[in-house]
């Protein structure tokens, strides 16, 4: 296959601006993304196919022009993770489980997209039940490489532009990790603030809806609409100061992507941020170990309904984290439960000792794996998935040894959403400045 990038600007705000202005011609812009698609999915593989896609959303078009009222999303495409149940589509889940057995009712985020006006491009590739086996799905940046997962065909289909937004889902590191790979914007919310109904789970304690846009004013957008009670943000014009969490976490990163990492706070503190080292997690082992524990048994239990009958289509690692989540005691299943909100008060204790607006680390080990053999480590994201604390993922240049985007991770208290996305807009703009595609 030629390595060629297949990429295109395709931000949020703008996108919807023109459209719900008249700038931008709605049936002109769905043929557009419908004829990207035709022409590159053939090699990135992002969504899954559809053989009326764009008749589909010209009807559905149609329909919302007729609404009278324009909706802050009108027209603009959203593509969904294959775990999430969109009335109109199978979901499959990335697995050989057939579609009827997994079938369910539409979530509220799609509902509530679908009000904002948006349309459902069509259904993104995932990795099976949203765990570790890798899908076909390349990154839009070198299509050698990997995209991550496992959301791995909505981060591929937003840096691809094929859509200025997709949705996601999170058990450990499946939308920071992708968004950080394609060189994109991906926002995991606190964890429920977006409803967390209508769609297969993993581990529904952790389980977390996240977006991916190309821009954080878009992801403001987005995330006014998706998350429950949101404040609109007070423009920040003081930068966050911020706080490195060293020890035995950060020590898990490569040593390339550390110095690389090194390289991109310097740039900070260059830039005017007050960044302080904060130690923590020098237990990450066992935060690692409980999370997973759970993560296996609730596992077990969603998967109990069908499994037994459909055990040999899983891939094999897939069906072992299945009967290893059986074989765990209901004890080793509640530790999980029961330390993450220890952990998110300690880290939140931490924080507040040392004066620390928003941490910052590696959003990633290392930048996107060449091939498809593993969507990548997500280590770098587990400690934050598992407190439920919010986390965005922004561009930070490229990988010093292969040329792949680098993504930061900034995190802020639980429920602090709203100021980690308007603190989000600085740093996008500074770390843009300093470190440009």
């Amino acid at each position: 296959m030629k390595n060629t990038q297949k990429t295109a600007a395709h931000p949020l705000s703008q996108t919807a601006a023109e459209l719900r202005s008249g700038q931008r011609d709605l049936e002109a812009y769905v043929a557009a993304c419908c004829k990207r698609i035709d022409e590159w999915d053939g090699d990135i593989l992002a969504m899954l196919p559809e053989a009326n896609r764009l008749q589909r959303l010209l009807n559905d078009a149609v329909g919302l022009a007729g609404r009278g009222e324009i909706p802050p999303l009108f027209g603009t495409l959203v593509a969904v993770k294959d775990i999430f149940h969109v009335e109109g589509f199978e979901t499959r889940a990335g697995s050989g489980v057939p579609p009827e057995v997994l079938t369910g009712p539409e979530g509220g985020c799609i509902k509530a997209l679908r009000e904002a006006g948006a349309l459902v491009l069509g259904k993104s590739v995932t990795t099976e039940f949203a765990c570790f086996k890798p899908g076909p799905t390349r990154n839009p940046r070198d299509l050698d490489f990997t995209p991550g997962g496992s959301s791995s065909g909505s981060a591929a289909a937003v840096a691809a532009g094929y859509c200025p937004l997709a949705l996601g889902s999170q058990t450990i590191g499946s939308v920071i990790r992708p968004a950080a790979f394609c060189g994109i914007v991906g926002f995991k919310p606190s964890y429920a603030r977006i409803d967390i109904s209508g769609f297969v789970h993993c581990s529904p304690s952790v389980d977390t809806i996240g977006m991916f846009t190309q821009d954080v004013a878009g992801m403001e957008m987005a995330a006014a609409v998706l998350c429950g009670g949101w404040r609109a943000s007070v423009a920040r014009s003081e930068k966050p100061r911020l706080g490195i969490p060293v020890g035995p976490y950060l020590d898990q990163t490569e040593p390339r992507a550390r110095a690389d990492f090194d390289t991109q706070i310097q740039a900070l503190r260059a830039a005017g941020y007050n960044v302080a080292e904060v130690r923590m997690f020098d237990d990450i082992a066992d935060i690692d170990d409980r999370h997973r524990n759970m993560m296996k048994g609730e596992m077990a239990e969603v998967h109990a309904p069908w499994f037994d009958q459909y055990a040999s289509t899983y891939d094999a690692g897939t069906r072992a984290l299945v009967e290893e989540g059986r074989a765990l005691s209901q004890s080793e299943i509640d530790a999980g439960r029961m330390g993450r909100i220890e952990l998110r008060e300690e880290v939140e204790s931490l924080m507040q000792a040392e004066g620390v607006d928003l941490l910052a680390c590696p959003a990633a080990p290392g930048a996107a794996l060449k091939g498809l053999g593993s969507t990548g480590d997500p280590c770098m994201n587990l400690p934050w998935t598992h407190t439920g604390m919010p986390v965005i993922a922004l561009p930070a240049g490229r990988a010093s040894d292969s040329g792949m985007p680098l993504g930061i991770q900034f995190i802020a208290p639980f429920h602090r959403d709203e100021e980690l996305l308007a603190w989000a807009v600085l740093l996008e703009r500074d770390l843009s400045g300093i470190f440009a595609f």
